[in-house]
């Protein structure tokens, strides 16, 4: 850039910027992160694929997982992107650059980038046959729903690691961040970690990318719908143990599964489960501790789904605003 970057108007100059980050794309092997989100992703499905949108536990593990991996792609993809060239843009800058061209281009870029990664993440899942629910509330697929879902995770990640990279002096105390800002955003999930209603941890799980994106895929997956598989799981690993009453006393579990239980006293687990499963009688236990753990933000229905996009988008805008905020100030940086 020269002299003349002054009198670009501010639409020309992303245009021009658009155009420096695609060739990057295409000689600096910048490309390359779409088929590692698909290696990347191959490996969870193999994983998530047996029991996602299947079981309550299996659709949560996997909306976990499936977040992590949105997460990673977004925040790899930009997490150096400015501070690598930061003496570059100052000089721009001086020279007329505008910021807010700066960082349009480069969110016009970063949404090529996931939307790519997303897709192939839902290429991935077919390919592994991960179960996708058969209905949908907001585009009639639920294919299209999770994509959707997928990008606005991969993309307020991009933007969070975006604001990161403007702020921060060089690339290597870029990437000392991320260990930080993933933990953050994977204990503070709310999807394996209990925290009290009204608790601090609670409330800052309401300011994590992962927490809303786990909540749209489990709403899409129809998680409150599905049977929980725990406790025949837990009666399977006791097969060799013989039911008495002093057993089924102490038994966690519903009142009618209790009664069930009771009739065959005196037999061991082992028989006991199979006798079950001849007259279908463990699927009615699951999909019983099924209803017995629902969450209410869970819930199936097309208000859960808008509200989670919303929060997305709501951390997309606001990184990428205070990224243009930063950057703002990079003439009387001193680094």
């Amino acid at each position: 850039m020269n002299e003349n970057m002054k009198y670009i108007g501010r639409t020309k100059q992303t245009g021009i910027y658009i155009g420096k980050l695609f060739r990057m794309f295409v000689f600096q092997s910048d490309w390359k992160v779409i088929p590692m989100a698909a290696v990347i992703a191959a490996i969870v499905c193999s994983v998530i694929g047996a029991t996602m949108n299947k079981t309550m536990e299996g659709t949560l593990r996997g909306a976990f997982a499936l977040s992590c991996i949105c997460i990673w792609n977004g925040m790899f993809n930009s997490i150096q992107s400015v501070c690598r060239e930061r003496a570059i843009i100052k000089r721009e800058h001086r020279s007329g650059m505008h910021i807010s061209s700066y960082v349009a281009a480069h969110m016009v870029y970063q949404a090529f980038i996931c939307i790519g990664q997303s897709i192939v993440i839902l290429v991935v899942m077919n390919i592994s046959k991960v179960k996708l629910a058969e209905t949908s509330f907001i585009t009639g697929s639920s294919t299209i729903d999770m994509a959707i879902t997928f990008f606005l995770i991969t993309y307020a990640a991009d933007m969070m690691a975006l604001l990161v990279s403007s702020v921060v002096k060089n690339p290597t105390t870029a990437m000392t961040l991320v260990p930080f800002l993933l933990i953050f955003q994977l204990i503070f999930s709310g999807s394996f970690f209990s925290f009290g209603e009204k608790s601090m941890a609670n409330k800052a799980s309401n300011f994590t990318i992962s927490k809303w994106g786990i909540v749209s895929m489990c709403s899409v997956g129809y998680y409150n719908d599905l049977p929980m598989t725990s406790l025949w799981t837990a009666f399977e690993k006791m097969k060799d143990l013989k039911i008495e009453h002093s057993t089924l006393e102490k038994l966690d579990a519903d009142r009618e599964i209790v009664l069930i239980l009771s009739q065959l006293e005196g037999y061991k687990m082992g028989d006991i489960l199979d006798e079950l499963k001849k007259n279908g009688t463990d699927e009615i236990i699951k999909k019983k501790c099924g209803e017995n753990a629902q969450k209410a933000e869970y819930e199936s229905n097309s208000m859960v789904i808008e509200d989670s996009w919303s929060n997305l988008i709501l951390f997309t805008l606001l990184f990428a605003g205070l990224s243009v905020v930063s950057l703002k100030f990079i003439d009387k940086d001193k680094r």
